[in-house]
């Protein structure tokens, strides 16, 4: 590249990363969920659901970095929040017509937990019933 970190090139930014530690691994913790027969109300309202995405991040120790909503149709259709989080996403998906949703929780790292905010994600919906899947995505470098 022949550039200094940092420095412009045809307005593009390069930097470069350096790994200290060559025993690095990633950590990477993923839960998803399946929400059966949330309450109705909440699931169709973007502004809730938006704020609801918010506050988990917090309970799990996620740093947002912004949070994007969409609301598709009236009665049938649904609502989708994704927020970026440093550490990576949470996102719900809602179908009001099937009265369900998803929720997937993804970070990187130590200092997050996915669980704390998937849990409060689920208390908050109040489904009569909900599935939680796991998956360790963790690598060794």
């Amino acid at each position: 590249m022949g550039k200094n970190a940092g420095e412009e090139n045809r307005g593009v930014v390069e930097q470069e990363l350096v790994l200290e530690d060559k025993d690095t691994r990633i950590i990477g913790k993923h839960v998803y969920a399946n929400i059966y027969d949330p309450d109705p109300s909440r699931i169709s309202d973007e502004e809730f659901l938006r704020n609801l995405v918010v506050e988990a991040a917090k309970k799990a120790n996620m740093h947002l970095v912004e949070v994007k909503s969409w609301s598709f149709g009236g009665k049938k259709g649904g609502v989708s929040v994704i927020a970026l989080v440093t550490e990576s996403h949470i996102a719900i998906h809602t179908w009001i017509e099937y009265s369900y949703a998803t929720v997937d929780v993804y970070t990187c790292g130590d200092h997050s937990d996915p669980w704390k905010a998937t849990e409060y994600i689920i208390e908050n919906l109040k489904p009569k019933k909900y599935s939680i899947g796991y998956a360790n995505r963790t690598q060794e470098l």
